[in-house]
């Protein structure tokens, strides 16, 4: 696993890195094909050390934040962050990759600790639809009608390129676009 290690506002020093090699490096055990770069980018922003980790896999991308008052902190709380995302997803993501054809995306026994999930877990199941018609707009006016709505997101029609996009309120206060990229 290649560990590619960015930080912004401070100097990633040789035992940041070692240490996050170490902690990052153990998810490894937990892949039949461990992914082949891994992004991790630490930050200092107003005594808040943020660690953002993004692991690109076989079609899905796993990513976790977590933030503190101590980097080494961080780096734990993300590492455990990562791990419980592949525990909660291992049996379902291996489904999806057999029917699909693909090899097992995680480890299924061996490696690492037994994992007891259920194979129908009731967690994470859909439990309501909701239709509505899609009105052309631009950006501006899905962000005006996202606050109106008090969501955190809001699919539309973007008016401009007439596809549709997503618009999302970002923790530091801002919004993002989402638009399909073929």
């Amino acid at each position: 696993m290649n560990i590619q290690l960015r930080g912004e506002n401070l100097d990633v020093t040789e035992a940041l890195r070692s240490y996050v090699e170490k902690k990052i490096g153990r998810l490894e055990k937990y892949f039949d094909t461990p992914p082949k770069q891994v992004q991790v980018t630490l930050s200092v922003i107003r005594d808040l050390h943020i660690v953002e980790v993004t692991m690109p896999l076989n079609g899905i991308i796993m990513r976790a934040e977590e933030r503190s008052d101590d980097m080494y902190a961080s780096i734990d709380l993300v590492a455990e962050k990562l791990e419980g995302q592949i525990r909660k997803h291992k049996t379902k993501l291996n489904r999806r990759f057999r029917e699909a054809g693909i090899r097992t995306l995680f480890q299924e026994n061996g490696a690492g600790p037994a994992v007891a999930v259920e194979e129908d877990d009731e967690t994470g199941r859909i439990v309501r639809v909701k239709k509505f018609a899609f009105k052309p707009m631009t950006a501006e006016e899905a962000v005006l009608q996202m606050d109106l709505l008090g969501h955190s997101f809001f699919v539309f029609s973007n008016a401009e390129s007439n596809e549709v996009n997503v618009v999302y309120r970002r923790e530091d206060g801002n919004y993002g676009l989402i638009e399909p990229s073929f």
